[in-house]
């Protein structure tokens, strides 16, 4: 013996609704937490990424001589969907805040200091505006990872990100 059922016009709109909203979620990425030495490629040591240096005296600063290991990228991250920490130094901000910064991996660097290799700096893009009183905390970028050189008025960065989420760090 079949058996139908009807639907009312309420249960099939509520059963519309949430199978129109479920390819959304499925597609829903998960960002997948990393640190800083997952941007440095596999089987490259840390001490490896930065040469020797030397000394400016006049501005009492050391000036790092980066070896090719420095520009070297884990390409095996390029396009993933991550959530990195750090700090920012703003390139572009209004207003409403900072639209475009570097991601660095300690507070300060690039101020006063020289900078960290390629492979350890992060250029983000927002669309909303992270305040400008909140610069000097940490932050959790979320997005989506591109593993390409590109040189700035800063420093040569090694990766960029379109920032989906911007968030403090909580320590």
């Amino acid at each position: 013996m079949i058996r139908r059922t009807r639907l009312s016009r309420r249960a099939f709109g509520l059963l519309a609704a949430a199978g129109a909203a479920l390819p959304r979620a499925a597609l829903a990425t998960p960002f997948r937490e990393i640190t800083w030495d997952d941007l440095i490629p596999p089987g490259v040591p840390y001490a490896e990424i930065i040469g020797e240096g030397e000394i400016d005296e006049q501005n009492d600063t050391w000036n790092p001589i980066f070896d090719e290991n420095a520009t070297r990228l884990n390409t095996a991250l390029d396009g993933a969907s991550v959530k990195l920490p750090g700090y920012i130094i703003p390139l572009d901000i209004g207003a409403e805040g900072v639209t475009s910064f570097v991601l660095v991996p300690y507070v300060g660097a690039c101020i006063h200091v020289p900078p960290p290799p390629p492979n350890q700096l992060v250029f983000v893009t927002t669309e909303t505006p992270w305040p400008g009183d909140m610069l000097w905390d940490a932050v959790w970028v979320s997005g989506r990872l591109a593993a390409r050189l590109q040189s700035t008025a800063i420093a040569e960065i090694g990766y960029q990100i379109t920032a989906e989420r911007i968030e403090v760090y909580e320590w």
